[in-house]
């Protein structure tokens, strides 16, 4: 039987954050990553000049496009999760920002041929849909979790270690946009260092990131999360190493 008051309040402080949009700025330095070599904020400003039509699929709580003002005229962001949608409202709707919550990847509610730019931070999307939404000569620009994402964590924290999306790979990515259509102009991938300091870190991610581990709860992998913690007390925390994807990609 576990006797350790200290993993217990950890596990309670996971389970108690309070988190909306995907502002991480409440975790400060016990959850950090390296930084990747591109930045997917500059590789965006460098195409909206001229843009007058953009859409952000997936913008959370629309910190990520608010921070790319003055927004061009016609600024359209989607959203499905229905926690966030009130959050990316209230931020963008002051800038003009109309925020989509009833619409499938499959069914973009946007015509033919309509926009100038479409973009896309950690989002499903359809490679078809975003190349009839998009204009001839317009960039679909996109920064994908790869399939091998913190993968350690399934390793230690499964009997057999499963990741639902381990078939989203550069390659398929790459091969889904050429048979929609697109010329894709760049295509690359990396895997920085991701450091947890303490256990509720852990318990954080495996709560918000539910798609990592499905069916999570604290109490299914108690046990487990008690060594994962034993070991970041004697390690000084834990590394596991995400995958990210920068993919530019141009409707001819």
């Amino acid at each position: 039987m576990i006797n350790d008051p200290q993993f217990d309040q950890l596990l309670r402080e996971a389970l108690a954050i309070d988190f909306f949009g995907w502002d991480f700025s409440v975790i400060g330095e016990r959850w950090t990553t390296t930084p990747l070599p591109w930045d997917y904020l500059t590789l965006v400003k460098a195409r909206l000049p001229g843009v007058r039509s953009l859409l952000d699929l997936g913008t959370g709580g629309g910190e990520l496009l608010a921070s790319l003002g003055p927004l061009p005229p016609e600024t359209w962001a989607t959203e499905g999760y229905a926690p966030n949608v009130p959050v990316a409202r209230q931020r963008l709707d002051p800038l003009g920002v109309q925020v989509v919550s009833d619409y499938a990847d499959e069914a973009l509610p946007f015509p033919n041929n309509c926009l100038d730019l479409v973009i896309n931070r950690h989002e499903s999307f359809d490679a078809r849909e975003v190349f009839r939404v998009l204009k001839p000569g317009a960039y679909f620009i996109t920064q994908q979790v790869g399939g091998q994402d913190n993968f350690r964590l399934n390793e230690l924290l499964q009997d057999k270690p499963e990741f639902e999306f381990s078939f989203w790979t550069l390659d398929y990515i790459t091969r889904l946009l050429r048979a929609a259509g697109f010329e894709v102009t760049r295509a690359e991938e990396y895997f920085p260092e991701n450091t947890f300091r303490d256990i509720a870190m852990v318990a954080f991610y495996l709560r918000i990131i539910e798609w990592q581990i499905a069916g999570f709860e604290v109490t299914a992998y108690y046990e487990k999360l008690y060594r994962l913690h034993q070991m970041i007390q004697r390690d000084g925390g834990l590394v596991t190493h995400c995958h990210r994807i920068i993919i530019e990609a141009r409707k001819p």
